[in-house]
């Protein structure tokens, strides 16, 4: 390492470090809080969700944040900024001051679908957002009203076929994995679906129970919890095989639909610039959390699947998830609304 002008004394060669210079050199190469200043987090950590709250993002997120709390001595507040397709709360991830203050709690539909349907996003998510972990796997399902009175996908074609003008399904939001589940399931049918937005989940829930709209494709935690107490119906899960804490859901392929998997996912993001001391101590407590019995148990009888990894890992899967939807989504011209 070059020696800088001010360490070498007057008189003595260049090459030499005085005394001065090599108590100074290793403080030099110490971590900051090392040095005396404080590591991080030095203040409350805001977790920015780009949903409306009581979607599975919502529920993550404010699952774990008492977890990091207990762990890293700050607070982690939860902050829901929908709109947009969750563009709106990935923007302002995205302009946030790069310290690991702020954090983005995303999804499938945040980092893959919605740049893939949206037109002038104003910057590429994958190069803005800094990847710290992998959280969670979680599965779509399709859920009816009580009212609608189908209990099956065969059903669910059939009354839709008969139905004039065919039916609405609502989503979590433009360009979602929710949207693209609906959208995947008109084009494999032939079905008549008109593609209901909202802002998030749990407003998708809220119409679905009042059957102001008779089908969504949501996310298996934001439906549990109604399903459980009887206010809606799942009929079928929209991965590739069932959900192993929802083993008696069959899927939709095995209803009759060949080629049909949606999936979603929960992961933990950073403006661009975040240093890296800030990911090495969050991402290992992550998934210490994420281990956790009791978190674990929580999360799996919601409906969602931990699945940690590392911001290497983190960023290879959300990039071939990106490369394996572009051309689906192209070839049926999704474009945000």
């Amino acid at each position: 390492m070059p020696c800088h002008a001010s360490w070498v004394d007057r008189g003595r060669p260049s090459g030499h470090l005085s005394r001065r210079a090599a108590l100074a050199t290793p403080a030099l190469l110490m971590p900051l809080a090392a040095r005396g200043q404080e590591a991080w987090p030095t203040r409350p950590v805001t977790l920015v969700v780009p949903w409306a709250p009581g979607g599975s993002n919502d529920v993550a997120a404010r699952l774990l944040a008492p977890a990091l709390e207990a762990r890293l001595g700050q607070p982690f507040v939860v902050e829901n900024r929908p709109g947009g397709g969750g563009s709106l709360g990935m923007g302002l991830a995205v302009r946030a001051r790069p310290d690991g203050h702020t954090l983005l709690v995303s999804s499938a539909s945040n980092h893959v679908f919605h740049p893939l349907v949206a037109r002038n996003l104003g910057y590429d998510v994958q190069e803005a957002l800094l990847p710290v972990c992998m959280l969670v796997d979680v599965p779509n399902v399709v859920a009816v009203s009580n009212a609608f009175g189908v209990t099956t996908i065969p059903e669910l074609i059939d009354k839709v076929r008969k139905t004039k003008d065919g039916i609405s399904f609502g989503s979590s939001g433009v360009g979602s994995s929710n949207h693209l589940g609906g959208e995947l399931l008109r084009m494999r049918t032939g079905l008549d679906l008109t593609h209901v937005p909202y802002r998030g989940g749990g407003q998708a829930i809220a119409d679905l129970i009042a059957d102001t709209v008779p089908m969504v494709v949501l996310n298996l935690p934001t439906v549990s919890g109604p399903a459980a107490a009887g206010q809606v119906r799942i009929i079928a899960v929209g991965s590739a095989e069932r959900v192993r804490s929802r083993p008696e859901i069959p899927t939709v392929q095995e209803q009759g639909v060949p080629d049909f998997s949606v999936r979603s996912w929960t992961g933990l993001f950073a403006p661009r610039g975040t240093p890296p001391e800030v990911v090495e101590r969050l991402a290992p407590a992550l998934r210490e959390i994420l281990e956790t019995p009791t978190i674990r148990q929580r999360l799996t009888d919601m409906g969602s699947e931990p699945i940690w990894m590392d911001p290497a890992e983190t960023a290879r899967f959300v990039r071939a998830e990106y490369e394996r939807w572009e051309p689906v989504v192209r070839a049926a011209n999704i474009k945000a609304e």
